[in-house]
């Protein structure tokens, strides 16, 4: 009988044990990017089996009044729209309202095709268009409010492909604004209405939504940007109307994590609709490492065993990994541009962590 409880006295010891191992390990990962000056304030969580079971936050919202970064703190997703702008094209796919093979202005008679090649739905989602990105840091730091999404797409529309369309791998968030207008025109809502029903609304994500100057959040922070030198400082304010299905949103981390698993558990699309938006899009002259929306982050040889976007932009960089093999989500968000590459290297090893058992 002693033997019995000692047993399950050691075995109950060895679980707190792990499991706290398992919280410490984590907050030690985000803590560190804000005691290491990487970032101003921060936030991660990460689920399994739909599960969240580590969640912290760490830093300022605004360092200057103290407020502190919580779960709550809306942050700038950045380039992560990209990936839900992507889900919604697909749904409308699912739904025989758009072939992802005909070129664009078959849907959007706006758009101008001066090339013999046309672009087409999947050259946008794999950036494989040939169209360009910014053309300068005036269009990176926005200061134009652009009312729609085709006044924006009025910004670039006649500007040249800078390679044949669906030979080359080249990023551009224009090209995600011309998906942006495939939704509107196809499904006869605006992007904003569309996402709110088809994405945000099924997904339970309260609290993401599109940035706007004249919409103050409460639960915003403050932007931040490090600099090369490693300085902290506080950014100047760009206006993101000109990118919004690119990089014009907003959410919370466990609003980012309600998505990821709701791609696992097939919510939005079809397993096979998800699957073949983490397939290599086989350019035979690139190694992009992207799919429909969708960058492969995993082994050269399996690169959908790891997948999800990454984003950086003014006052913001954040870390989205979606891994369906291990029914496991992974996200941080935090304040601070200019720290790409230390908030993607807490969030891959956060992915070990993630699988320890409690």
């Amino acid at each position: 009988m002693h033997k019995t409880i000692l047993t399950i006295i050691l075995l109950l010891h060895t679980y707190f044990i792990i499991s706290q191992n398992r919280i410490e390990r984590s907050n030690a990962l985000l803590d560190d990017l804000v005691t290491d000056g990487y970032v101003i304030g921060a936030s991660g969580s990460y689920s399994v089996d739909g599960v969240v079971t580590w969640e912290a936050a760490t830093g300022y919202a605004d360092k200057s009044t103290r407020k502190k970064f919580t779960l709550d703190t809306q942050v700038r997703t950045a380039s992560i729209a990209k990936t839900m702008t992507a889900v919604a094209v697909m749904q409308l796919v699912e739904q025989g309202l758009v072939d992802i093979n005909l070129p664009i202005d078959t849907y959007i008679p706006e758009f101008i095709q001066k090339s013999e090649t046309k672009i087409t739905t999947k050259h946008l989602l794999s950036h494989t268009s040939g169209m360009a990105g910014y053309k300068n840091k005036n269009e990176i730091e926005n200061q134009i409010n652009y009312s729609s999404l085709l006044e924006a797409y009025n910004l670039f529309k006649n500007r040249k492909l800078n390679t044949k369309p669906g030979t080359t791998y080249a990023y551009s968030s224009y090209g995600y604004v011309v998906l942006g207008l495939l939704i509107e025109h196809v499904s006869g809502l605006s992007y904003e209405s569309y996402m709110q029903h088809y994405i945000w609304d099924k997904a339970d994500m309260k609290h993401t939504g599109i940035e706007k100057p004249e919409l103050i959040c409460l639960q915003s922070t403050t932007l931040y940007n490090r600099t090369p030198e490693g300085t902290l400082k506080k950014a100047v304010p760009n206006n993101l109307s000109n990118r919004i299905p690119g990089g014009g949103l907003y959410s919370t981390v466990n609003d980012l994590i309600k998505f990821g698993n709701a791609l696992i558990n097939n919510h939005f699309i079809q397993q096979e609709t998800f699957k073949r938006m983490i397939d290599y899009h086989h350019l035979n002259n690139a190694n992009s490492r992207y799919g429909l929306g969708f960058r492969l982050y995993g082994s050269f040889l399996n690169k959908a065993d790891i997948v999800g976007h990454s984003g950086s932009q003014t006052g913001a960089t954040t870390q989205l990994f979606v891994i369906p093999r291990l029914k496991t989500v992974i996200a941080i968000v935090a304040n601070t541009s200019g720290s790409a590459k230390e908030v993607a290297t807490a969030t891959r090893e956060l992915i070990d962590t993630s699988q320890l058992k409690d």
